[in-house]
């Protein structure tokens, strides 16, 4: 703790720092278990995500086969193009939210390649676009565990540090004024005492 003043002006700035303290922890408290729950909903979403995607890929496997026959022909096939996302704010955290992808599909002769193909157009955009989504996630986590990490230390520094110093400072300064206050008491009787001591000489 660092050195503070034996004043009256320095505890009545303790004893506001330490009501400031005390205001704000609870909210730091509150946003610290806002951020955790957060976390936890949109790992289950991400996971949810996860599961929907292997699911697809479980549907795709029924396409590997014909894909053995021409990989050329499915190289590349669906690319994304660009990702569409908005934008949520949560406890206060700016994040991205995933709407939709673009992609672009590669040219083939309709004519020439086999009728499967559309359908692996189809579910490899779905694979894409659930990969995409997911990925929208983990950001979303990585951005609100950055804030996490932020309030908890704040939340540490308040009830570890800053409110236990203020309240030892205002523990000492207290007890300072009051020596102080009883030492002027004390100077005051003797003083008191010697008056009529000078009255009787002079007389």
């Amino acid at each position: 703790m660092a050195k503070v003043k034996l004043t009256k002006t320095e505890l009545k700035a303790q004893t506001d720092a330490l009501k400031r303290f005390q205001r704000f922890l609870p909210m730091l408290q509150l946003k610290k278990q806002q951020l955790q729950s957060e976390i936890a909903g949109i790992t289950a979403k991400a996971d949810e995500v996860s599961r929907k995607e292997r699911a697809v890929r479980d549907d795709l496997n029924r396409w590997v086969g014909l894909f053995a026959t021409d990989e050329n022909l499915l190289a590349g096939l669906v690319k994304v193009k660009s990702v569409n996302t908005g934008s949520a704010n949560i406890a206060g955290v700016a994040i991205p939210t995933f709407d939709s992808i673009e992609t672009d599909v590669k040219e083939v002769d309709q004519w020439a390649t086999p009728a499967w193909v559309d359908s692996a157009v189809e579910t490899t955009t779905k694979v894409l676009s659930l990969q995409c989504e997911r990925a929208i996630f983990e950001e979303q986590r990585r951005l609100i565990a950055a804030e996490l990490q932020q309030t908890s230390q704040r939340v540490n520094l308040f009830e570890k540090v800053k409110i236990p110093e203020c309240k030892e400072a205002i523990r000492v300064i207290k007890i300072a004024l009051g020596d102080e206050q009883t030492a002027a008491v004390t100077r005051g009787k003797i003083a008191k005492g010697r008056v009529p001591e000078s009255t009787e000489e002079e007389a």
